[in-house]
């Protein structure tokens, strides 16, 4: 191989992999794209976009939809709100889509919303098909005891200007429970939820629920409406089991006081009948000390005997037959 033939190698190589890097740094055909959709945007300002690390593609394309749509933009719009970690595509979607439903938003805003974490392009839809949420069962207690559930559906629509610090549908739920539970228990019988489920509707949607959060609510209705248990007869039975175990209990005291003051008594009686021996075993000692005091004299001792041996013969014939003897 001659050296004429090797250099016109190197420099074809070499010239083939400098347009391979240039067409992949520089975006040519991104550019062609955008200049045949009327996109004004200089070849310098993708250039700009690699060295910013934001990808061209990405604010190109959707620079080409929003101005077929009609929207005015520009790269620096669409490029700040990129490497503010915002998507670009959702943000100029909705503001297309905004624009197609004659609903004011601006880019700002949009942006705005995207970035605090919300879905701006479903927000958008949501204003132009409302959106229904149906909420679990919901129980309240009449004033007669008696619990009533309801199942209510609720259509909202998305308030764009309060998307941003706006509470979200689980606000809305909870409300929505908290207002049906009060108007169920401000009525004195069930049959009058029974008989008009829409008067909880009607005042729930007029107290206003839907302030402070994201949505605007369009109507609430009953979908379902059933019996549940008879709490009032629940507590009462519950009250009247609970009295009955403290009557028991205040039963089981005094049975405890009066079995304890039994033996009390049953102690003092013995108590007593021992200081009753303890006086009959002085009796023989006092007797004795009269006798050798002279204060008693025999035949006095000897008829103190016989009252006492009459006495015992005494008590056994007025003592009950024995029924063993009876049958000897």
């Amino acid at each position: 191989m001659t050296p004429e033939l090797l250099t016109t190698l190197l420099i074809t190589g070499g010239g083939l992999i400098a347009l391979a890097v240039f067409f992949t740094f520089v975006p040519v055909g991104l550019w062609i794209s955008s200049f045949a959709a009327g996109v004004h945007v200089s070849i310098f300002t993708l250039i700009g976009m690699r060295l910013r690390r934001v990808i061209p593609s990405k604010i190109v394309n959707p620079l080409i939809k929003a101005v077929k749509a009609g929207i005015e933009l520009n790269t620096n719009q669409l490029e700040s709100h990129f490497l503010a970690g915002g998507n670009v595509d959702r943000v100029v979607n909705a503001l297309i889509a905004a624009h197609r439903a004659n609903i004011e938003l601006s880019f700002e805003r949009a942006a705005a919303i995207d970035l605090a974490g919300r879905n701006v392009l479903e927000a958008v839809q949501m204003s132009v098909n409302p959106k229904v949420i149906e909420t679990p069962f919901i129980a309240g207690v009449a004033m007669d005891g008696i619990e009533v559930k309801a199942k209510a559906r609720i259509t909202v629509r998305a308030n764009i200007d309060r998307l941003v610090g706006g509470a979200g549908e689980e606000t809305i739920i909870a409300r929505v429970g908290e207002g049906v539970v009060s108007t169920i228990g401000s009525q004195n019988n069930h049959k009058h939820v029974l008989e008009n489920p829409d008067m909880i509707s009607r005042t729930v949607l007029t107290k206003g629920l839907d302030s402070g959060t994201a949505f605007e609510i369009l109507s609430i209705d009953i979908a379902d409406i059933d019996i549940g248990k008879n709490i009032g007869a629940v507590l009462q039975t519950d009250q009247a089991e609970a009295d009955k175990k403290i009557a028991q209990a205040k039963a089981e005291e005094r049975r405890a006081m009066a079995i304890a003051r039994e033996q009390e008594m049953k102690s003092s009686v013995e108590e007593m009948r021992a200081k009753v021996v303890g006086a009959e075993a002085e009796v023989p000692l006092a007797m004795a000390e009269a006798l050798r005091n002279g204060k008693l004299g025999v035949m006095d001792y000897v008829n103190y005997l016989n009252v006492q041996a009459d006495t015992e013969m005494r008590k056994a014939i007025g003592a009950p037959v024995n029924s063993e003897s009876d049958n000897e």
